[in-house]
């Protein structure tokens, strides 16, 4: 509880979704398709349901990434990752570029990317700027690679990291444990939902405790 409140007290937070999106999470998406299984996906939803809910009644910024594909930022070397040359995932104005089971509110932000990482060639860091963020609580899909890379990036930029370990998703238990120990280890800190929720809501009680 140390080091989360190290990373929470007095901070200025914003919960970052991750490419929650139908070809990365959905039994029908594209990922799904060659095989891999995508179950975890299922299994972490709730708790991000839960963290995204108790940020928004405590008035933390949730920020969405999402993928989009599309010929004009498909380089050769970006392709060169699948085998054929073809990208099947995620093309600009799919149902597979579109959130799987969340949805961003009105006025939430939605940030368009192209590579694994949220800061690569986007307007994130802007935001971020704009809204005076300093810890950035890291969810979504899949652990290993767009949240493990927007993470690393995120503390590099001088972001504080803190990565949920029951709100994200990988397509392996090990590359999903993986990360967990890199993160914990050199980019910031791993939480679980409830003891970030709890902190928020204690941090509620205390500004409410009177002043004597």
């Amino acid at each position: 509880m140390d080091k989360l409140k190290e990373n929470l007290e007095l901070k200025n937070t914003a919960v970052i979704v991750v490419d929650v999106q139908n070809d990365y999470c959905h039994v029908e998406g594209a990922i799904a398709k060659t095989g891999i299984d995508v179950s975890s996906v299922k299994k972490m939803m709730p708790n991000l349901h839960s963290l995204l809910q108790s940020a928004r009644e405590h008035t933390i910024p949730v920020i969405f990434l999402k993928t989009n594909h599309e010929k004009a930022t498909d380089s050769e070397v970006w392709l060169s990752r699948f085998k054929d040359g073809i990208n099947p995932i995620c093309h600009t104005g799919s149902w597979g570029a579109e959130f799987f089971e969340v949805a961003p509110l009105p006025d939430e932000i939605v940030v368009k990317k192209h590579r694994y990482s949220g800061f690569i060639h986007t307007r994130l860091e802007s935001v971020l700027q704009t809204l005076k963020i300093e810890t950035l609580v890291m969810t979504g899909v899949s652990t290993n690679l767009c949240v493990e890379s927007t993470a690393r990036d995120g503390f590099m930029l001088d972001y504080r990291i803190v990565l949920m370990r029951d709100a994200c998703a990988a397509f392996s238990q090990e590359e999903h444990d993986m990360t967990l120990k890199t993160v914990d280890t050199y980019f910031g800190m791993v939480a679980d939902t409830k003891e970030v929720i709890s902190f928020w809501q204690q941090q509620v009680k205390k500004s409410l405790q009177p002043v004597t």
